[in-house]
């Protein structure tokens, strides 16, 4: 089995890191991608895809990257299944990244997990 993504885009907002209690780091990425046809109304959409970022990926992501630059990300699909308040199941896919390449950032350079 292969749970493998690869992923071009645009980065849409800054990074935050945060910290979490057992001292990984963490942040949320969030890039744009194009679709390479247009709908029914002649114009392109455009995917927003949501990747959570660990450790030094991270921390390299926010000091690297800004908001508009493209970026590669190589990862995972993850399912998460939250429950509401009113006992309905919430069924959350996001993508976990484990290395991201940065294509037009300052500096060309590839953050990769250790």
């Amino acid at each position: 089995m292969l749970n493998q993504i690869v992923l071009v885009g645009r980065i849409t907002r800054e990074l935050e890191v945060k910290e979490l209690e057992n001292g990984r780091k963490i942040a949320t990425m969030n890039i744009a991608i194009p679709r390479s046809f247009k709908n029914s109304d002649g114009e392109y959409e455009t995917d927003f895809i949501n990747i959570r970022v660990f450790g030094s990926i991270a921390t390299n992501v926010k000091e690297y990257c800004r908001k508009g630059d493209l970026v590669g990300v190589k990862g995972r699909i993850q399912s998460i299944v939250n429950e509401k308040e009113n006992g309905e199941k919430e069924f959350v896919t996001e993508i976990i990244a484990e290395k991201v390449t940065f294509l037009s950032s300052r500096s060309s350079k590839e953050s990769e997990e250790e």
